[in-house]
């Protein structure tokens, strides 16, 4: 798109089925390499990926050249299958149906990075829902308990 100039910080985060603890740390790092190769394949730059077991937080800068709907659907549907066709579990490896998008400004790029990195910490003191309920209330999304990540 040809005269369209934009500046686009999204930190996205969605969690395996189930909220099961299934990514690795032996192959976490493979797998947040694979997703990095899906954003940047589809010409959105990966600023940080991090996460835990049972799910995975990605900030990028977005190019309005598709729908975010669109990109998360590839990431999750290609590194299920990566997951799946290396067997890095047992049985079959699935990602929970959506997950949760938030924007920010340039300035908050280095915070949110940090934050991204600092995951496996970070959730010593705090369960995941806990934290993504704060992200919804932070940025004022209403929601409605029923479609949160629950675990089994």
């Amino acid at each position: 798109m040809i005269h369209t100039y934009t500046q686009i910080h999204i930190q996205s985060v969605f969690a395996v089925q189930d909220r099961l603890s299934l990514i690795n740390k032996r192959w976490r790092g493979d797998l947040y390499a694979y997703m990095t190769g899906i954003v940047q394949g589809h010409g959105h730059k990966l600023l940080s990926i991090g996460g835990v077991g049972d799910h995975v937080h990605m900030f990028f800068g977005f190019r309005p050249n598709e729908s975010l709907s669109n990109l998360m659907m590839e990431v999750k549907r290609d590194s299920a299958k990566w997951i799946n066709e290396n067997r890095f579990v047992m049985g079959r490896f699935s990602w929970q149906e959506g997950f949760g998008a938030f924007s920010y400004s340039k300035s908050q790029i280095p915070m949110v990075c940090r934050y991204i990195e600092n995951q496996e910490k970070h959730h010593h003191k705090t369960t995941f829902l806990e934290e993504y309920i704060g992200f919804l209330e932070k940025f004022g999304v209403e929601y409605d308990t029923r479609f949160l990540f629950h675990s089994i």
